[in-house]
């Protein structure tokens, strides 16, 4: 066996030791963040792990301390092989893990219930609370594949990979996905939250310091996640009305066409600016009806409060479908009929009853016509190419005996 000196096996450590100083300048800003909210959740981290190290250190050195003293060399006088039990003892084993449990638990529990991301901020920072006359940014938060929209419907712009936000102003973020689940992270603002398709999650929080700083998405989404990053820039509150006018003074309409466009995949986007956006734009990306023609979740939501839709609800449920089984893709010229009779509406209302691909096969037996179609109409609900309520024939008595007694849910 070669011999090794002690020297020679301790040169690749002795000649790392010039690096250290070069951590120095990492950037550590989970725990050294610009904003107040992220600060606190910082401060619960560090608070979090000194308690559990209260109990990880003592137990550590008592197990290297035990281990040394009752070693098989050991001649220590005090050594007794039949000993297995002291109520003190266990009392100190089991006190000190259960006080720093309890003190864990209150830590974290206040401290998570008041870094709600939904609930408002109280302060400023740690010496200012929020004036009672601020007024919150809003900026309304898109994740696309695979980039960030960022909208402000105070200033009506809106940013692509770009988040610019005064400093020392409440913040409330209004988050959604156009199509995957994504998670919005910017560490040196707040902790990090979920932004999902069809939903809205919310979170509030205040920036302290001018700079740049740098956000991404913090859950993967597909091919270009790595490179699925914003810059985030804090700046006083008269630069970020500055900012927001030259963005105005630009180029780029954000209106559901070019929203369209822009929500297709791609990779690596660059900063854009739109001097305007649509007002109404994040509504409808939340209740994934920005395309024409499409039904908002809100509206089939605002139709089932009234007692549903039967049958009808099949072409809801079609107007609803965000790109999946060929909805989208309905050919606007049936046989025998010309083109621009049929709307988009129609084209779907066809597709979901007579193009699902599944082969039709003829009844047993003979059915007969129902007595009342109101409840196959749904709440309220006309469908396509039926005339307005108002220039429909007057129902016969008996249909209208049917509808009474069928309740709200046939109206």
């Amino acid at each position: 066996m070669r011999h090794v000196s002690p020297l020679r096996s301790r040169l690749p450590i002795l000649a790392s030791l010039p690096l250290l100083p070069l951590l120095g300048g990492c950037n550590w800003v989970v725990l050294d963040p610009a904003g107040d909210v992220a600060r606190q959740q910082a401060d619960l981290v560090v608070i979090s792990t000194w308690l559990m190290l209260l109990i990880i250190v003592p137990v550590m050195a008592l197990t290297v301390f035990f281990a040394w003293k009752y070693r098989a060399s050991s001649e220590a006088p005090d050594y007794d092989p039949e000993w297995s039990h002291s109520t003190q003892l266990e009392l100190v084993i089991w006190s000190a893990p259960l006080l720093i449990i309890i003190a864990l638990g209150a830590v974290t529990w206040v401290g998570t219930h008041l870094l709600d991301p939904y609930r408002t901020i109280g302060r400023i920072d740690h010496a200012r609370d929020v004036p009672a006359q601020a007024k919150p940014l809003e900026v309304q938060v898109v994740a696309l594949n695979w980039k960030w929209l960022f909208i402000y419907p105070e200033q009506k712009i809106a940013t692509v990979n770009e988040l610019v936000l005064p400093v020392d102003r409440p913040l409330r973020f209004r988050i959604s996905s156009s199509a995957v689940m994504n998670s919005f992270y910017a560490p040196a603002l707040a902790g990090q939250i979920y932004a999902m398709p069809g939903m809205e999650t919310k979170l509030h929080a205040v920036l302290n310091k001018p700079g740049s700083y740098e956000g991404f998405s913090a859950n993967y989404s597909g091919a270009g996640f790595s490179n699925m990053r914003f810059s985030m820039r804090g700046q006083d509150e008269a630069g970020f009305e500055r900012w927001a006018e030259g963005v105005r003074k630009g180029k780029g309409d954000l209106d559901r066409t070019a929203y369209l466009q822009l929500e297709k995949p791609s990779e690596k986007e660059p900063v854009r600016h739109f001097a305007t956006v649509a007002p109404d734009l994040f509504d409808a990306v939340v209740n994934l009806c920005v395309r024409p023609g499409k039904m908002c979740m809100s509206q089939m939501m605002a139709l089932d409060a009234r007692g549903g839709m039967g049958q009808a609800g099949r072409w809801n449920l079609a107007a609803l479908s965000y790109d999946k089984f060929g909805h989208e893709a309905v050919n606007a010229v049936l046989p025998g009929q010309s083109a621009g009779l049929l709307t988009e509406a129609d084209q779907l209302f066809i597709k979901a009853f007579c193009a699902d691909n599944r082969p039709t096969t003829a009844l047993g037996k003979v059915t007969g016509a129902p007595l009342s179609t109101a409840t196959l109409r749904g709440a309220g609900l006309i469908w396509p190419g039926a005339k307005p309520a108002t220039e429909r024939a007057p129902a016969s008595p008996e249909t209208a005996k049917l509808a009474a007694a069928a309740g709200p849910a046939a109206s």
